[in-house]
């Protein structure tokens, strides 16, 4: 039994994770194909090169950065909320975010700000792209969360309030410090959710603020280009790295 379960796991790994590491193996390759013709590091100098990239990676980090920060604000204290009122429909709400296709969340939001837009006279760009993102990515926040706070006791609230606290200064000084590592954790895993999203996006995107994703979408359409794969190789070394430590962090 533990040989077929092991032998299952390596199945599922190596279906995961062999393309990615062909994928890192021919962003070094020096021919434009899939044919190994010798060592190279020509794509990664033209990734660095390559103003587009340049200009759309900057809106990506500044849309990720900024969105999750305010997603994990407004996440945690959803989630405080929803641990304070311990609603089951409320806590089964933020799955819904999660399961709706990405499509669908997309064209909600692109006509919600096309009925906004009528009244105010606006046009599209990248706060709305920020705007997005932090509307798929508050449930992400308060889902993890929402986690950490199981694990506390209430009555250390409750205690600090007999104590003479406010319940403002008793969530500031007891709650929020236990929260601390969960919050790390969901802002991290919010910014990676959010650099990596093409679909929504590009459906809320102005012509101003395009990001990485959509320009390596427009690349791979004109036909094979290896600086994808270095591009791509790039991303999957940080944001492997972000996984990690957003692991520990929330292990603490």
């Amino acid at each position: 039994m533990k040989r077929g379960l092991s032998l299952y796991a390596a199945v599922a790994f190596a279906f995961l994770y062999v393309p990615l590491f062909v994928l890192v193996v021919f962003s070094f390759n020096q021919s434009r194909f899939t044919i190994w013709t010798g060592f190279s590091l020509d794509w990664y100098r033209a990734v660095f090169a390559n103003t587009e990239m340049a200009e759309a990676t900057w809106n990506s980090v500044v849309i990720a950065v900024t969105s999750s920060a305010l997603s994990a604000v407004i996440g945690t204290l959803a989630a405080y909320g929803i641990w304070k009122r311990r609603s089951p429909l409320l806590t089964g709400s933020l799955y819904l975010s999660l399961v709706t296709p990405e499509i669908v969340t997309g064209i909600s939001l692109l006509a919600f700000f096309q009925l906004v837009f009528r009244v105010v006279h606006l046009t599209l760009g990248l706060y709305t792209v920020v705007l997005a993102h932090v509307a798929f990515s508050i449930a992400y926040v308060a889902i993890v969360v929402t986690a950490r706070l199981r694990t506390l006791d209430p009555s250390l609230e409750e205690a600090a309030m007999d104590l003479g606290a406010t319940p403002w200064r008793a969530f500031w000084r007891v709650t929020l410090p236990a929260l601390a590592p969960g919050i790390i954790a969901a802002a991290l895993l919010a910014l990676i959710v959010s650099f990596d999203d093409y679909v929504i996006t590009s459906l809320v995107a102005g012509v101003d603020s395009e990001t990485l994703p959509m320009v390596i979408y427009a690349i791979a359409r004109r036909g094979a280009n290896p600086t994808i794969n270095a591009v791509s190789t790039l991303i999957v070394v940080g944001f492997g790295a972000l996984i990690i430590i957003s692991e520990r962090v929330r292990q603490r």
